[in-house]
């Protein structure tokens, strides 16, 4: 019995895995059930099997596992990083280098489907809005750790994360990795004049010496 859940969970994370490829490479519409069946070798029995709601359900739980992915990579740069400004640049060239890796066919993983986002179904939609959401909070709680008011930390987070988006599209239409460092160094530079540029617990110490003193 083990034996089987065990097969069973390979075969759906094998749909999941390809479809998640598929989307990024090639968007939603692109991708047809029959694509991912012979491309993951599952039996196509089994992709209703686990998703009994069709192409809509896989998509989502595709975007989903791809996404979470790419931010547990991201995330690990960002706590390697001594500051802000050298983890942003550290992310970029992390995207670049992975981009230039498969061949400029795969970068944001909800990217493709995004801008199919109008013509797709509201699931679809919704986990793509879902996901950008995640990723400007993420940014969002970093820059508040850093010294930053929200207020002003959500419009720069949206800043960054459409330029980064930017930036990947073009490193893929010009194929090369520039369009990418160059965002990372420019959003580097105007981090540094910013309270969020501090590493994480300087304002606190200089706030409790200042203390002190009095």
């Amino acid at each position: 019995m083990k034996d089987e859940q065990s097969k069973g969970e390979r075969t759906r994370q094998k749909l999941v895995a390809t479809t998640a490829q598929l989307l990024q490479r090639q968007g939603y519409h692109a991708t047809g059930l029959s694509q991912i069946v012979a491309e993951s070798g599952a039996p196509r029995g089994s992709l209703y099997f686990y998703f009994p709601d069709g192409k809509d359900q896989l998509a989502v739980a595709a975007l989903d596992a791809s996404s979470a992915d790419w931010r547990a990579r991201i995330d690990a740069v960002v706590a390697a990083a001594p500051d802000l400004g050298q983890a942003v640049e550290d992310v970029c060239r992390l995207l670049a280098d992975d981009l230039a890796k498969s061949d400029y066919q795969r970068g944001c993983p909800v990217a493709a489907v995004a801008l199919e986002a109008a013509a797709t179904s509201g699931p679809v939609r919704k986990a793509v809005e879902c996901h950008y959401g995640e990723w400007t909070d993420s940014i969002v709680e970093r820059l508040v750790a850093r010294g930053m008011p929200k207020d002003a930390a959500r419009p720069l987070a949206t800043f960054v994360l459409a330029s980064v988006e930017g930036g990947l599209l073009l490193a893929k239409v010009q194929r090369s990795r520039e369009p990418l460092l160059v965002v990372g160094r420019m959003l580097r530079a105007m981090t540094a004049a910013t309270p969020a540029a501090k590493p994480a617990g300087k304002a606190t110490k200089a706030k409790s010496a200042r203390g002190s003193r009095g």
